[in-house]
């Protein structure tokens, strides 16, 4: 017999079907895969379901990627919006460039970021997700730029948009390190050198 369903059919969805666990262990293969490494495969096996299962629940694969997306930046990735509630611009700064080397070279995650890795490592028939990717980039970069337009600590001649440019281009490199293998104290370091060098 296979395993019974919701409705007490074999071989679909478990009773104990946990929509939210699911979707934390396919954002983890996503995240530790790349979007075009992940194989379907790959994602019934981590989530616990079935093919057919894993589209009632959450759509195809690209779909699934959107849910997943969401989560990352309600979950890990939430530090860049906690970020801008700091007090004083510098403040802001500083927590976005430590947050990247803390999420993306943490003991207990894959190495890299979601985000960058599906700007950068989807080809064209992944266009979407690579849309979808650039979009919530866009959107941070933006919300980074109103932050530190209101921030009255830093010297005068920053430029908001140029600024915000520029810590979001840091962090993307402090991810891509990350993936290849720097450690957490490493990138630290290199954040902090960062810092001193933006800030002072």
């Amino acid at each position: 017999m296979g395993e019974s369903t919701e409705d007490g059919m074999p071989g679909g969805r478990p009773r104990s079907f946990d929509a939210d666990a699911a979707l934390d262990r396919a954002l983890e293969v996503f995240w530790r895969h790349g979007y075009e490494g992940t194989s379907l495969t790959d994602l019934t096996a981590a989530m616990g379901i079935n093919k057919p299962s894993l589209y009632a629940a959450f759509g195809n694969k690209e779909e699934l990627f959107g849910k997943v997306l969401a989560r990352y930046l309600d979950g890990p990735g939430a530090y860049t919006a906690d970020a801008l509630d700091a007090p004083t611009g510098r403040e802001v700064v500083e927590r976005l460039i430590h947050g990247a080397a803390d999420l993306t070279a943490g003991e207990n995650t894959p190495h890299g970021c979601l985000c960058v890795n599906s700007v950068h490592a989807c080809g064209p028939d992944a266009h979407t997700v690579r849309q979808d990717a650039i979009a919530v980039r866009k959107a941070g970069e933006a919300a980074l730029r109103r932050r530190l337009e209101q921030a009255t600590d830093l010297p005068s001649h920053y430029e908001p948009a140029a600024l915000a440019a520029l810590v979001h281009t840091i962090s993307d490199g402090i991810a891509v390190q990350a993936a290849a293998g720097r450690s957490h104290d490493e990138l630290r370091r290199i954040g902090d050198l960062a810092l001193r060098a933006l800030l002072g």
